[in-house]
């Protein structure tokens, strides 16, 4: 790896760490969602992963240790994973935007599913049904972000990229 992609890593790293917390006074809306869709397209799946590890460990160390730690290191990743496995099939903001909700609505679940390995799945159900109004709320707000965002943030990071000749 080269010294640019270590500072590459630790910058979008930490933006999506200022991204999230800027935003974090109001539940379920943030953009790491649309930041790695970006990363991702623009940057491909090795650069995005490490930056989705690094984002969550930062995310440990300003938050502590606990299940949730489990959920982040699987659900980041698995955006990053579902981005880099649409390639080209996903061809415009729509595409994204409709990812970006999905994956919203499906949030809850997701680390629902995780809590029911510590908690049992009882627990796990009823932390999902708990949360469904955030999810439902994570989702919408993705899809608005990503569809006003995309497009204006993928140009930039590609002329970055081009620029620094980051292929």
């Amino acid at each position: 790896m080269k010294i640019h992609d270590i500072v590459l890593i630790g910058l979008l790293s930490a933006a999506t760490t200022a991204g999230k917390l800027a935003l974090s006074f109001l539940p379920n809306i943030e953009v790491v969602t649309l930041f790695f869709i970006i990363f991702t397209t623009a940057l491909g799946l090795k650069r995005s992963l490490l930056i989705a590890v690094v984002f969550v460990t930062t995310e440990i160390l300003l938050y502590g240790f606990s299940t949730w730690v489990i959920g982040y290191y699987l659900i980041w990743p698995l955006l990053v994973l579902i981005v880099s496995a649409l390639g080209k099939k996903a061809r415009s903001e729509y595409s994204y935007a409709i990812l970006g909700a999905l994956f919203g609505f499906f949030y809850g679940m997701l680390f629902a599913i995780t809590e029911s390995f510590f908690y049992g799945p009882a627990y796990g159900f009823a932390y999902w049904i708990n949360g469904l109004t955030f999810d439902l709320v994570h989702g919408a707000s993705n899809f608005v972000i990503i569809l006003l965002l995309f497009k204006p943030l993928k140009r930039m990071m590609d002329a970055q990229a081009a620029k620094l000749q980051i292929s």
